[in-house]
């Protein structure tokens, strides 16, 4: 088969990818190799070429990346009882969560390091970890769901406990997982509201559920957003720094702040009294286990709801998509066409 190895970590980051010829992989007990038709980039798979991602390591080489991936089942091992041969599936990438649904296990790690991902034009995965890839969505749509919309489930419904009529900010527009947090938010009837440094990139929140938002260029920004979306009852956030403080200022009493990620880095200043006084609930949150996965492929069949392609990128040009991503532009999912 043909794939795309990372032979080398360092500065040239997704120079190091190589298309090349790869064995195709056969299933043991209780796994199948699914035949992919597409797959999808996230922020990891580019940290992973820079050496910027636990276990992103040279001894962890060769390496096929990429998490998302959909496609069909072409062969199946022993003890298979569920997908078969023929049917369209999407992967869990989110391997062997363990049976504590509150928190993930000592054997969890993510599809694409240390196992082979979906770079790729097969791939063997456990056959629990295959799911019916939902009706309503081509196989480009539905590789763009896995990593970012189960992170983006997990931290909107399981630990924000989003409720019809509150109110939700997603700070940083633009990114998967963003996207993502206001389809759902938007179809579970939260009135959302978005901050960006591109008025398109607001424009473009709008549609797809967004009520309203602010650029973060702008000097009063916090202060717009305030005034635009009121007290604020859930905040999911990825950026951290500065903004943090932000999201406790304008959050009600009793609020919640969902975070995921900082991309702005550590909170330079917190008054902590925002979060005694106010007794905010601040939650961690990554990834999710097996059944919120389950949930959310419903919920995008249920609500008819369509993810948001930016770029497609032929399989052999995984490093210009990279490149494509390092550079911010656009919103939305970047796609890998393979067959």
């Amino acid at each position: 088969m043909k794939a795309v190895v990372l032979h080398e970590i360092g500065k040239g980051g997704p120079d190091g990818l190589k298309y090349e010829d790869a064995p195709t992989p056969e299933p043991g007990r209780g796994e199948v190799v699914i035949k992919l038709h597409a797959a999808a980039l996230n922020r990891r798979d580019v940290f992973v070429t820079y050496g910027m991602y636990p276990g992103a390591k040279p001894d962890a080489l060769p390496v096929i990346l990429g998490s998302d991936g959909s496609g069909e089942v072409s062969a199946v091992g022993e003890e298979v009882s569920g997908p078969t041969v023929g049917s369209e599936v999407v992967v869990n990438p989110a391997l062997y969560w363990g049976d504590d649904l509150r928190i993930s296990g000592k054997n969890y790690r993510i599809l694409g390091l240390p196992e082979d991902g979906t770079y790729a034009e097969y791939i063997k995965v456990p056959a629990d970890h295959v799911y019916p890839k939902p009706a309503n969505l081509s196989h480009e749509e539905a590789a763009a769901l896995p990593l970012a919309a189960l992170t983006a489930y997990r931290a909107l419904v399981t630990r924000g406990q989003v409720q019809s009529g509150q109110t939700v900010v997603v700070p940083g527009i633009g990114g998967g997982v963003a996207t993502f947090l206001v389809q759902m938010a938007a179809a579970l009837g939260a009135r959302v509201f978005v901050t960006s440094g591109s008025d398109k990139k607001i424009e473009k929140a709008k549609e797809l559920g967004a009520e309203g938002g602010v650029n973060y260029n702008s000097e009063n920004w916090s202060k717009e957003l305030r005034s635009l979306a009121g007290p604020v009852d859930l905040s999911v956030d990825s950026i951290g720094g500065e903004v943090f403080d932000t999201l406790a200022t304008i959050a009600r009493p009793a609020g919640r702040i969902v975070t995921f990620g900082a991309t702005a880095g550590p909170v330079p200043k917190l008054v902590m009294p925002k979060i005694f006084l106010k007794q905010l609930d601040v939650l961690g949150t990554a990834m999710g286990s097996a059944p919120e996965f389950a949930d959310m492929l419903a919920l995008y069949e249920r609500h008819d709801l369509k993810p948001v392609i930016n770029e497609q990128f032929a399989l052999e040009d995984a490093a210009a998509a990279q490149r494509h991503m390092e550079e911010g532009k656009g919103i939305g999912k970047i796609i890998l066409n393979i067959a």
